[in-house]
């Protein structure tokens, strides 16, 4: 039973972007508060190494819709990608015309316009409403849904699609996006190596346990994956009401598999491009790539959804091997060197990338961020945003909601 004299005003768990606006925005208002992190570090899946000799994001990339972004008031130098970057398609055996890449966004803006037009309810799969049958059609769901969301169109819910669709500007911070989250938490009162494995909230305040032992707090900010709660990560006592486990159900980690490559040769695509593979009989869920940014001799690139969960089973390898193939097919044999490749999909603390809504389930992310127990217990994360579902902007303003939600005790 959680104790009577709290230690802490509020515990959140997490020191991910959510966590770290929880705990910026309690300071602020003068609140005490402690972060539990099961990890060696800050920043969840926004996380930026120089392994390979150049700044390398793991995970979180861009700062989206960037007018709306909270974390763009922080950025340091950076570059509008939109605006420095041309995107290349290659057809199998040659890289596509200015005609045809014409033709290609012209299709790409007529299904995203098909999708947003369609009756959001009842809800269904989005790939319900996508067109089909077109020459780039499955070359344009495959991107929209494995490689933008982490998962088949056919398992996303339109609504949800809809109403967390993205626009620019769409920024590439040269620290990455996971050395400005560094920044932003420093200085916060974080506990590393403090994973959380049960929560009591039966009142009338709460109680974290862990290997490292016990803490009470007056409320708690739970800011960990869904794929971290639906695999029972966390053990809530009591347990959580059969509607929000509803919703987390419902809020699946779809998977983006990123890795970084350096370059051994210049195969003539310039700072910021892209390319990436029509869908094709030999190439049914190609990858994506982004050359060299800010001019650091790399280029790193995607695998998403199906095809990402499949290789993370086989393990690193395939996923490497996969990958310089996908390479290889455009560029040739011989331009990739040292590589890095990003395992969210098994790592205990993540599983998966991030949240997409099953049909049905647009209305599970406002549900996950009701609080419980009279405000002992509340969720944050990317995944209870009902507008920036899956970005660093929907779990940082998600923390900042939760803060606000906790009552003075």
């Amino acid at each position: 039973m959680a104790g009577t004299d709290p230690e802490v005003e509020v515990a959140i768990l997490g020191a991910g972007v959510a966590g770290i606006a929880a705990a910026r925005a309690l300071l602020a208002a003068g609140r005490s508060c402690v972060v539990l992190e099961a990890k060696d570090r800050a920043g969840g899946r926004a996380h930026a190494c120089t392994t390979l000799g150049a700044v390398f994001d793991h995970g979180a990339t861009w700062l989206h819709q960037a007018r709306e972004n909270p974390l763009a008031a922080h950025l340091g130098a950076h570059v509008d990608h939109d605006r420095v970057r041309e995107r290349h398609l290659h057809l199998g055996d040659r890289f596509a015309t200015q005609e045809e890449l014409a033709a290609y966004w012209r299709a790409h803006r007529a299904f995203e316009a098909a999708l947003a037009a369609a009756p959001l309810a009842p809800d269904r799969a989005a790939s319900e409403a996508a067109p089909r049958g077109g020459p780039w059609d499955a070359t344009i769901a495959h991107w929209l849904g494995h490689q933008i969301n982490g998962a088949a169109l056919s398992r996303l819910s339109l609504e949800d699609y809809v109403r967390t669709a993205l626009d620019g500007p769409n920024l590439l911070p040269q620290e990455g996006v996971g050395g400005l989250v560094a920044r932003l938490a420093e200085g916060l009162p974080i506990r590393l190596r403090h994973p959380v494995t049960r929560l009591d909230w039966r009142g009338p305040g709460v109680v974290l346990e862990g290997p490292w032992g016990a803490l009470r707090a007056g409320r708690a900010i739970v800011t960990v994956s869904t794929g971290v709660l639906a695999a029972g990560g966390l053990r809530f006592v009591p347990e959580l009401p059969a509607e929000v486990r509803a919703a987390i159900a419902g809020l699946p980690m779809g998977l983006l598999t990123k890795f970084g490559f350096r370059l051994l040769r210049d195969v003539g695509l310039p700072p910021f491009h892209s390319a990436r593979r029509a869908v094709t009989p030999a190439a049914p869920q190609p990858m994506s790539w982004i050359f060299r940014p800010f001019g650091a001799p790399i280029v790193f690139g995607f695998v998403g959804g199906d095809r990402a969960w499949d290789l993370l089973k086989e393990g690193v390898a395939a996923t490497e091997a996969a990958a310089r193939a996908d390479f290889a097919a455009m560029f040739g044999e011989g331009a990739l060197g040292e590589a890095l490749i990003t395992r969210w999909g098994d790592d205990p603390c993540f599983l998966g990338s991030y949240s997409h809504a099953r049909p049905g389930h647009h209305a599970s992310r406002a549900l996950l961020a009701r609080p419980l127990g009279e405000g002992r217990l509340a969720f944050a994360g990317e995944a209870t945003h009902s507008r920036f579902a899956g970005t660093v902007a929907g779990a940082w303003l998600s923390g900042e909601a939760a803060a606000a939600l906790a009552p003075a005790g």
